[in-house]
């Protein structure tokens, strides 16, 4: 493998050498391979990686030093779902302890990794918000990609004074594009449930302690959060849906929007949500605390409502039923919903998340109850 930079991640644009077999898969232009020799390239090429990735973290877990995991700038359902319950099968499996685990997040996710690491830095304490988004643009379209899969400059440069600031060096490095790699036979469809669970523990997530804003919200409150992206697009239908959930939760109860104006990725926010929602959070917002005070209001809250992407598995991992809608069935990743299905599942015996066709707006109804 070739290695840009002795920090545990990926360099960018150059990988290593696989084989023509899984580049023709890679590229799906093996069309003359049957399914089944496919499978087993893809499993026996997963084995192979989790292989070297034990050995990488090995080497890693025996140093004396802190050990950075991230920077993590992609989506919250990946941060969710994937790169956290990764984190807490590494501190597991080689026998990491807390003190040593030193994350860098963005939003204030602090207490999304508090069973895991022991200290914590923003990338908002570093850069502005517009800065971010330019930059993680720029990032993204190096990749050709949004998830890391790769270590870039803009990591880099992140990375650094968290480095300066333990008196570490890149070596000391767990970069988001480990996870990535052990991750991607399941995304790929060549392995089950079963593989993700072989290097991830999930357990649920601790109620943050409560900041001033919780006290001025309603008792049994249902936190909403709609926008749109490639399951919920904007289109007028949508937008008529999810004004009649809306609605029709507010006939049952107080809603409380968490509609935050922020433009960090490529997902679109509907506008009208916070107005008819009549309790909101834009006016308490910052940027480098948006995901800590949305943490915050969905982890109290009755019940969850939303669009289904990502930011749906938040409320199960905190024990709070989640009803999330798509209007595209082609326009999510089947693997993830199997994923935090069998995930919150074995969390509770509760049913956690109900993924919806949009329709009814009486569906929705049900999560206040």
């Amino acid at each position: 493998m070739t290695v840009a930079s002795p920090a545990l991640g990926t360099p960018p644009r150059r990988r290593a050498s696989w084989g023509p077999g899984l580049h023709a898969i890679q590229r799906g232009a093996a069309p003359i391979l049957p399914r089944a020799w496919k499978m087993r390239i893809g499993r026996g090429l997963g084995e192979w990686t989790s292989a070297r990735v034990h050995g990488q973290l090995a080497r890693l877990a025996r140093g004396r030093g802190p050990i950075v995991a991230g920077p993590w700038l992609g989506e919250v359902g990946f941060e969710l779902l994937y790169w956290i319950p990764f984190l807490a099968w590494f501190t597991e499996r080689f026998e990491v302890p807390r003190d040593r685990l030193v994350v860098l997040s963005r939003g204030g996710t602090r207490d999304w990794y508090a069973h895991v690491a022991s200290r914590y830095y923003d990338v908002f304490a570093q850069v502005g918000i517009g800065d971010f988004r330019a930059r993680n643009q720029r990032r993204s379209a190096e990749l050709g990609e949004q998830k890391q899969t790769a270590m870039t400059a803009f990591d880099r440069e992140l990375l650094q004074p968290v480095l300066s600031a333990i008196d570490g060096h890149p070596g000391q490095v767990l970069h988001p594009s480990t996870m990535f790699r052990v991750f991607r036979p399941y995304w790929w469809g060549h392995a089950t449930v079963d593989w993700v669970r072989r290097h991830a523990r999930f357990r649920a997530l601790s109620v943050p302690p409560q900041q001033e804003l919780l006290s001025r919200l309603p008792h049994g409150y249902v936190a909403v959060k709609f926008y749109y992206n490639d399951s919920f697009p904007a289109t007028e239908r949508n937008r008529a849906f999810a004004r009649d959930v809306l609605c029709d939760l507010r006939a049952k109860g107080p809603v409380v929007s968490l509609s935050t104006g922020l433009a960090l990725d490529d997902h679109e926010g509907w506008e009208e949500e916070e107005t008819l929602a009549a309790h909101g959070i834009s006016a308490d917002l910052n940027p480098a605390t948006n995901l800590a005070l949305q943490t915050q209001i969905v982890a109290n809250a009755k019940a969850w409502v939303g669009t289904y992407g990502g930011f749906a598995y938040l409320a199960p991992f905190h024990g709070v039923s989640s009803t999330a809608y798509y209007s595209v069935g082609g326009g999510f990743s089947a693997h993830h919903l199997a994923l935090a299905t069998d995930v919150f599942a074995n969390l509770s015996s509760r049913s956690l998340l109900a993924v919806r066709e949009a329709g009814v707006p009486l569906d929705a109804g049900a999560a206040s109850q």
